[in-house]
């Protein structure tokens, strides 16, 4: 399952990342936010465009959009 398919308020642990799908500074940018393997996040708020985009976690104490 991707994060944008996981229903609101359901805590999950990121198991995979296609990390060479992503351009580096993304993923550095995504790794200091906390958003790496094993990271335990939820999604607390979604889009209000088809509900998917954008989203924000909760990941640890931090939310991130």
């Amino acid at each position: 399952m991707t994060l944008d398919a996981l229903p609101r308020g359901v805590a999950a642990r990121i198991s995979a990342i296609d990390w060479p799908a992503l351009a580096e500074d993304e993923s550095k940018r995504l790794r200091a936010l906390g958003l790496d393997l094993g990271a335990e996040v939820e999604v607390v708020h979604r889009g209000v465009f088809d509900g998917r985009d954008p989203l924000a976690l909760q990941v640890g104490s931090m939310t991130v959009a």
